[in-house]
């Protein structure tokens, strides 16, 4: 197969490993982690496990196992590394060990869809972005049923391991697979591996889900990019909605990396309960203040879930998906775009039809007819950079008809998003994906289920990480999901009190005027100094900082 010069390089690259998984290893149980009554309850057959770490010991005998791999959810990049990993691995410490993918994703397991992952295909898509290789899917894996369909292909092919790699909602169901599999004795282990761009799959023992570090640096290259487009045209202001419905990560990092005008945090708008005009007028003032100093040009960027953060537009949601589910059939029979927003209108408390008539009549037009199939806003097509943009015109028009802004105004919008779920991974993402990967096959061959794989210090250089793994059960709280509680594994979302934001507050000011100072991150290096290509991201460079011994 035909392969560009980028590809056929990276093929060549070699992953570097922590020093104590390139020999022999020797597991070392820690402290055992306390969780909730109510999540021992659920899982008492996997709660109470200690968090482990590998030591570097003898090389010593395994015997040959069987192990099957699931890509779940959204594409990340590095997800082929961890794959490489796990082959690797579990050939290092058997060669007689066999690794199958199961197709598409958790359905492959259910369907019986899969292939035996050999050499030459982990050869073909090494430190390669994508999922291609056995591709990825939604499902979840939550019935009795779909685990015993699991359990039947398991046994005709002899599996006694299977490797969850996803985020937070699919390694969820890699904890209630590793409970249920251990409740009936199947001698079925479950390992997962933390995968989500959006970066919000960390705490204590997961440092950085995989991904985040690449996908990060693809937005801002491209945040750079129209930076320097906007300082070179001196006259427009660009408008970027970045990744990341439930959480911020994406949009701090990206702002720690390029220092645009201004970057809005969702945790910070739901904390401080500003208004969809506090957000308007945080924009505006930079506006105002750089075309006092003869700027008339910006970027501002914002997560894609900001819109569900901000208090009135929360509560107008909520009410419109109220009103829309319970009503949906009689919602269904109107004809025309008018019948549907009057429709829509009539089911609003008077606050929410007071804000609901001042939005602009796309937006407006959204939440009233998009729809997903249970009736409910589709929040993620909401175009929040093109809602405000909108906002800031009217306001800076009424100001400059009151003579209190006397600058320009000309906006472009833009929403960068799959652009960065399938780069080829960086240096960190495919050093880090692999030592997912092997550790993976570590902990399967030391005989552990109900764990997912955590790799701690980071930042430190490569051959000093540690490698091990904490219990699923230690990252679960119970939450309820469409009026049911259910356990759950934990977002994290960004700590207003940590030293990232911290960062970010101190500077931004100093953004926002009129003086330049942006950051060209420019594309992703691969080749060259260190220091340069195996960095990690700011974000985690400033929540765990490296000290040289």
């Amino acid at each position: 197969m035909k392969k560009s010069l980028i590809e056929f390089e990276r093929g060549l690259y070699k992953p570097k490993l922590p020093e104590t998984l390139r020999f022999g290893v020797e597991l070392q149980k820690r402290e055992t982690v306390e969780v909730a009554d109510e999540i021992k309850d659920i899982f008492p057959h996997t709660s109470g496990l200690p968090v482990v770490r590998f030591l570097r010991g003898e090389e010593k005998k395994y015997e040959p196992i069987n192990v099957g791999v699931i890509l779940s959810g959204g594409q990340a990049p590095g997800g082929h590394n961890v794959i490489a990993g796990l082959f690797d691995g579990l050939n290092h410490f058997n060669s007689r060990c066999r690794l199958y993918g199961f197709i598409g994703g958790p359905s492959g397991l259910i369907d019986h869809q899969y292939i035996e992952i050999s050499f030459d295909q982990v050869d073909e898509c090494r430190n390669t972005g994508g999922f291609d290789m056995i591709g990825s899917g939604r499902t979840k894996l939550e019935t009795e049923e779909q685990f015993e369909k699991g359990r039947e292909i398991c046994e005709k092919l002899g599996i006694k391991a299977l490797v969850i790699i996803g985020g937070d909602d699919s390694n969820t169901n890699a904890c209630v697979l590793a409970e249920y599999y251990k409740r009936k004795g199947y001698n079925i282990q479950v390992v997962g591996c933390p995968k989500t761009i959006d970066g919000d799959l960390k705490n204590e023992y997961i440092e950085t889900s995989f991904g985040f570090d690449t996908a990060c640096k693809v937005y801002s290259e491209l945040i750079g990019n129209v930076q320097r487009d906007a300082i070179s045209a001196k006259k427009y202001w660009h408008f970027v909605r970045l990744m990341g419905r439930s959480a911020s990560h994406i949009t701090l990092e990206c702002a720690l990396q390029t220092q645009p005008n201004v970057a809005i945090i969702s945790e910070e708008v739901s904390a401080k309960k500003m208004s969809l005009n506090d957000i308007v007028d945080v924009i505006v003032d930079s506006v105002v203040k750089r075309a006092e100093g003869g700027q008339n040009f910006g970027t501002v960027i914002v997560p894609e879930g900001l819109i569900e953060f901000v208090p009135e537009m929360k509560k107008l949601i909520k009410e419109l998906n109220d009103a829309l589910v319970s009503d949906s059939e009689e919602y269904s029979k109107l004809r025309t775009d008018d019948d549907k927003r009057y429709y829509v209108m009539q089911s609003l408390s008077r606050e929410s039809r007071d804000f609901y008539v001042t939005l602009p009549n796309k937006i407006a037009k959204q939440l009233a007819l998009d729809r997903d199939p249970h009736g409910n806003v589709q929040v993620s097509k909401i175009e929040t950079e093109e809602l405000l943009i909108e906002l800031c015109t009217q306001k800076l028009k009424r100001m400059a008809e009151e003579g209190t802004f006397k600058g320009k105004f000309s906006a472009l919008s833009h929403f960068f998003g799959y652009e960065g779920r399938c780069s080829y991974p960086t240096n960190f993402d495919s050093n880090y994906c692999y030592t997912l990967g092997f550790t993976s096959a570590a902990l399967i061959m030391e005989g552990m289920t109900g764990y997912m794989v955590s790799i701690k210090h980071l930042t430190a250089p490569s051959d000093q990480w540690i490698a091990g793994g904490v219990p699923f059960t230690s990252m679960m709280t119970l939450e309820k999901r469409k009026g049911v509680v259910k356990p759950v594994i934990r977002k994290t979302l960004v700590d207003l009190d940590d030293e990232p934001f911290s960062f970010f507050e101190a500077h931004r000011a100093e953004w926002a005027d009129a003086t330049n100072t942006y950051l060209y991150p420019g594309p992703i290096q691969y080749y060259g100094p260190t220091e340069l290509c195996d960095a990690t991201t700011i974000t985690l460079q400033l929540e765990h900082p490296y000290h040289h011994s």
